[in-house]
């Protein structure tokens, strides 16, 4: 039986494109990714603002792209591809990281799978693959649906090392649960770990190839997805095994990867390998064998983050989860707007960020526009930002225009709408 592999290699702005072609063929990402069929990209934005570990990077999705036009695939079958939810703006998202900047520098389709694409019911796209669900037809009695396109269509995830506070880790099966699910995603929240798996397992079914590339340029630590620690690691994974590459980035943060339970279900249901001892390294074997001591996310929770676990997990979830299943759930987007837009990143985020952009990889990200990059890389990434580059004016206005999107994309408010038209 052939062993699950993952590449781990370390790089650098000057080297990082060459580090990335070398990493996904180390990974054999040609031998799954079909050269006749669409691929997705499908970026991940954990936050609309930049915030170092994130969100994909700029050079990881401009060295995937670049690679993959060195390797022979036709530009004209690559697509970024975006979710969104009602808290994270993807079109700010896809600004503010600099994200839309590579796509358009390459020529590449941009698809948002919630303008315009067609969602077909999960029933008639995997057939009785849907009785095998842990989870899911609980969640969704009358089920729900997955973008058609998908159908087909090769898919490779483009997901950051980082910590997340429902499932302490979150990577390479984390990313499909944007695209995957509709609007009421929130509702798998209390069987998180179970949906992943499913998630998998519809995956495995729908698409021809699947891959991920994980940048750890930046890593982050803490209560994540987005209020962490940004810590530079240098470091770059890919596999086509997606219960691989998230077990060996749970061991580099410092995690048992078979404690996890998502990791865990799925190596025991064989969608992939969770156990570190039986996965084959190949590249930088030393940098895979780091343990950075991450602090479980659960362990320093925001007020946010507590609130979140006690209506998912705790003492408020009588009470108030069944409010988020009804017409009353918007009153959830908007308190986790005015937490983390109104109140964290101006507060606590913005500092962080500054303190990131004076290094290497944060001028890289801060002088993007105006860098041009060889065949190796970046071999200048400019001088790091005088000052913080938003001001706490300027985040509180972008704050506010998300709190009425928020309002006014929540489904349940834009359903009632549609039914008076």
């Amino acid at each position: 039986m052939t062993r699950s592999k993952v590449a781990v290699l370390t790089t650098t702005p000057a080297t990082v494109r060459t580090d990335y072609h070398e990493l996904m063929n180390l990974a054999g990402y040609q031998d799954v990714i079909t050269k006749d069929a669409d691929t997705g990209l499908k970026i991940n934005i954990s936050w609309h603002f930049f915030f170092p570990a994130c969100s994909t990077t700029p050079w990881q999705l401009d060295a995937v792209i670049n690679a993959m036009k060195k390797d022979g695939y036709d530009p004209d079958l690559i697509h970024g591809c975006h979710n969104r939810t009602v808290v994270v703006d993807s079109h700010l998202g896809e600004r503010e990281n600099k994200q839309i900047n590579v796509i358009e520098d390459h020529g590449l389709r941009n698809v948002h799978l919630y303008e315009g694409e067609e969602w077909i019911h999960i029933r008639d796209a995997v057939g009785d693959l849907a009785d095998e669900f842990l989870v899911l037809n609980e969640v969704y009695p009358k089920g729900f649906s997955i973008p058609e396109r998908f159908i087909g269509e090769n898919i490779i995830h483009l997901p950051t090392v980082k910590n997340h506070i429902f499932t302490t880790t979150t990577g390479a099966m984390k990313n499909a649960f944007g695209g995957l699910l509709n609007e009421h995603r929130h509702w798998t929240h209390p069987v998180i770990h179970e949906t992943l798996v499913d998630l998998l397992m519809i995956q495995k079914k729908i698409h021809p190839g699947i891959f991920a590339v994980m940048d750890g340029t930046f890593a982050g630590d803490g209560p994540g997805p987005r209020c962490m620690r940004p810590h530079v690691k240098n470091v770059i994974l890919a596999s086509s095994d997606q219960v691989a590459i998230d077990a060996v980035a749970a061991k580099m943060m410092g995690y048992n990867p078979l404690d996890l339970k998502y990791i865990r279900i799925a190596h025991e249901k064989g969608l992939g390998c969770g156990d570190p001892s039986e996965i084959e390294i190949v590249g930088d074997k030393k940098a895979a064998e780091q343990n950075w001591n991450f602090t479980n996310p659960k362990e320093e929770l925001t007020f946010a983050g507590k609130m979140q676990h006690q209506i998912y997990w705790g003492k408020l979830k009588k009470p108030i989860e069944w409010s988020l299943k009804t017409w009353l759930a918007p009153w959830s987007y908007l308190a986790s707007v005015v937490y983390h837009d109104l109140y964290w990143y101006p507060q606590n985020g913005n500092d962080q960020v500054f303190e990131a952009l004076q290094s290497d990889w944060g001028r890289l990200f801060h002088n993007w526009e105006d860098l041009t990059p060889d065949e190796a890389g970046f071999p200048q990434v400019g001088a790091p930002p005088a000052g913080r580059i938003q001001t706490t004016a300027e985040l509180l206005k972008k704050g506010i225009g998300i709190l009425g999107t928020a309002m006014m994309e929540a489904p349940e408010v834009a359903n009632r709408f549609r039914k008076k038209k």
